[in-house]
């Protein structure tokens, strides 16, 4: 069980010193392509890739004075490289740095996030085949339908985290890029093949057009991603707090040994963790709306996008790695009780078979309103008076004078009712 949440992975990709060193592999590239094209020496570009070194520490102290991250950045390479420095940073703007560097940390990040929804499919879909023959009660409105295989909602989830997967990989794809196109994106002192040989080498692809910056729409693509995923992790763990009620308990959320439920009542198993996958999943879909304001701004570009994207993506990216490493493992040591799936089934008396009497009345000539009042009548009895719905449809004169007892009792067979899950299984069985 996940005690507490290991960050590494995500802090380190979106720490300052992981950021600055981002920008310094973009300048590298661009130095390089310079280099390429006639203009950076040879020499120099040796000298600057042996002496590049970036201090956090040092380019914190310069910013306080100069007020410009990339500024103290480029100060603070000057200050290790030398007299090369005139070769960094030539023919570009601030943006051409910062954007692709920040194309490059997402998709690191991206990469973690689809690492986890590749486990958490496989937890599903092993799930979903384990429980593809244990009968439950569906349920619409959080009332008693039909019955289901339940198997079939983790079904239900592996299918939508491969929708999650699409979305995530689009995402992932439309952020693969950079641009390198100067201060209004017009290429006036960097050239459109200097910028491809760069981003080349830093595996993006240029932009077809850009202003100061990429356009923010791309961004919030990968919020709208991270939110829709979110939401999805929350649905399956409102799904578990629903069947952990004490009056259904069909599952039970992972309680350890040593474990409190309340600081009052010794008794409690509270359904923490899920709660607080629903609670987290709904600063991921609030942070989209952050992210959806970012791609509105002035002329070429206004600053006020930055300092909200500095907080919404790597919170976004630590909050979805967060919500997939505990609900990977409240999946994968989930308590699931088939006697009380098998009681809750059975708890309105067969009422659920209300719709084959219904069907069977219809064939054979009856009106619809007449057969459905005279099944209704029975299935309302059965339910408020706690008894067998099978009975007292056999006992009904009504519905004996249309249809014989023998055709009766066919009805009444739950191996009917889920004939069907056996097809849905096939369209998963290559992906076992």
């Amino acid at each position: 069980m996940i005690d507490r949440y290991e960050a590494a992975e995500i802090a380190g990709i979106w720490s300052e010193e992981n950021k600055y060193r981002k920008w310094l592999e973009v300048e590298l590239a661009i130095t390089e392509a310079w280099a390429e094209m006639g203009g950076v020496p040879a020499a120099s570009l040796k000298r600057i890739r042996e002496k590049a070194a970036v201090d956090p520490a040092r380019i914190r102290e310069i910013e306080k004075k100069v007020k410009h991250d990339v500024i103290a950045f480029l100060t603070c390479l000057e200050e290790s490289i030398g007299k090369d420095s005139a070769y960094v940073h030539k023919g570009i703007t601030s943006y051409d740095v910062v954007d692709t560097a920040f194309s490059l940390l997402i998709q690191e990040s991206l990469a973690i996030v689809l690492a986890r929804v590749a486990v958490l499919k496989k937890i599903l879909l092993e799930k979903a085949f384990a429980y593809k023959d244990l009968p439950a009660i569906g349920r619409t409105h959080g009332i008693h339908a039909e019955p289901i295989a339940f198997g079939c909602k983790f079904l239900i989830w592996h299918d939508e985290m491969e929708r999650n997967r699409e979305r995530l990989l689009r995402a992932k794809a439309i952020t693969a890029v950079g641009k390198i196109s100067g201060s209004v994106g017009t290429y006036i002192h960097f050239p459109p093949a200097g910028e491809e040989r760069a981003l080349q080498k830093l595996g993006l692809k240029p932009c077809r057009v850009s202003s100061q910056i990429i356009q923010r729409d791309r961004h919030a693509e990968v919020i709208w991603a991270l939110a829709l995923l979110g939401s999805s992790l929350e649905k399956i763990a409102v799904e578990i707090r629903h069947l952990q009620k004490t009056e259904t308990l069909e599952v039970e959320e992972p309680f350890s040994r040593g474990q409190k439920g309340s600081s009052s009542m010794p008794h409690k198993r509270n359904p923490v963790r899920c709660e607080r996958v629903s609670g987290l999943a709904r600063i991921l879909r609030g942070n989209l709306a952050v992210a959806l304001e970012n791609n509105i701004l002035w002329h070429e570009r206004d600053i006020s996008h930055s300092s909200a994207e500095r907080i919404i993506f790597p919170d976004s990216f630590h909050l979805g790695v967060f919500l997939l490493d505990d609900l990977i493992d409240i999946l994968r040591h989930l308590a699931v009780y088939p006697e009380n799936i098998r009681k809750n089934l059975e708890l309105t008396h067969e009422v659920y078979f209300s719709q084959k009497v219904l069907t069977l009345l219809l064939n054979k000539g009856l009106a619809r309103q007449q057969a459905y009042e005279l099944v209704q009548e029975q299935a309302l009895k059965s339910w408020q008076e706690k008894r067998s719905f099978r009975e007292l449809v056999l006992a009904d004169p009504a519905i004996r004078a249309v249809c014989p007892a023998a055709e009766l009792e066919k009805v009444f067979s739950l191996d009917e009712l889920l004939s069907g899950i056996g097809a849905i299984y096939r369209r998963f069985a290559g992906e076992k």
